[in-house]
């Protein structure tokens, strides 16, 4: 029987396995990213259990604690094991992040359990070439706007790396007075996760771009591999020095990648109306749908 003691922190020197296991069951929805895992670490204390070619993970989140499908050769066992410890470790919605192909599986195991949509999860999936180009009228203010910026800027681009680490990281800073971040715990956490990133971009995987102007850090991107398709942002961040410096970062990523990935997830947008209507404004080509189960109905299937 699965039990709480099977599940350890996630760390650092984990992410072999997580390589090895995600190339043969590749992921779509970042959040079960071991970047993810580790740079929001601090705030969502994740934890995973290695059974019988499954790997399982588990958040908790000011005290509840949600786990996430098994990820690996479908096993009923394993997931009748996994149903009954949400019912008695987990909060009131203990079965989280279920993707499409998860939630087909679990509903041809156990067709009475209601799932429901996770909106505010659903993560935003472009065209490159969309975000690289801004063809056609779609993109017609979000062209005007970037061509606006290059012109009145003079944006440079330079990877992110090691030799510049220390600007971006005042960059970061200056950012956080501008948002607030101490007045705002959800920023607080997120500045973390950033820093997290940034020092250990080599050993996370990660790549980066940063725009310039004047000299001066104005834009940064953070990304990688989600799977062979697809490239997710993880982090995405601009000072407002000068207008039109988030389209720009936007397209310099898109073009970055898009000789290598058709796809670049975007992530969620959490709920935040303004984040939302920001996303939805590149028009996604589609999106990775999640659905999640409380506890009350998983107690009436089992």
């Amino acid at each position: 029987m699965l039990s709480g003691s099977d599940f350890s922190p996630v760390r650092l020197e984990d992410r072999p396995r997580f390589v090895s296991h995600y190339h043969t069951y590749p992921q779509v929805h970042s959040d079960n990213t071991f970047t993810n895992m580790i740079c929001w670490n601090s705030y969502a204390h994740y934890r995973y259990a290695d059974l019988k070619e499954n790997i399982l993970i588990s958040s908790t989140i000011e005290g509840k604690t949600s786990f996430r499908p098994p990820i690996g050769p479908r096993d009923p066992e394993i997931l009748a094991d996994l149903l009954e410890l949400c019912v008695q470790k987990g909060d009131e919605t203990p079965l989280s992040l279920v993707d499409e192909a998860q939630r087909a599986w679990i509903l041809s195991e156990y067709p009475d359990l209601l799932l429901y949509q996770d909106r505010n999860y659903f993560e935003y999936v472009y065209r490159t070439e969309d975000l690289a180009t801004l063809p056609g009228k779609n993109y017609l203010s979000i062209r005007r706007h970037l061509n606006r910026f290059r012109n009145n800027c003079k944006p440079v681009l330079e990877p992110l790396d090691s030799q510049n680490h220390d600007e971006v990281t005042a960059f970061l800073i200056e950012w956080c007075e501008w948002k607030n971040c101490d007045g705002e715990p959800f920023l607080a956490h997120e500045k973390e996760a950033l820093l997290c990133a940034l020092s250990h971009m080599a050993e996370l995987g990660l790549s980066g771009l940063m725009i310039r102007v004047v000299g001066k850090v104005g834009a940064i991107s953070l990304f990688e591999p989600l799977n062979e398709e697809t490239l997710v942002v993880h982090f995405e961040k601009g000072l407002p020095d000068c207008e039109g410096i988030y389209k720009a970062i936007n397209a310099e990523t898109a073009y970055y990648a898009k000789e290598r990935f058709p796809f670049i997830n975007r992530e969620s947008d959490m709920g935040v109306p303004g984040l939302r209507e920001a996303k939805k404004r590149y028009h996604p080509h589609h999106m990775v749908e999640v659905w999640y189960a409380s506890r009350d109905d998983i107690e009436q299937v089992l």
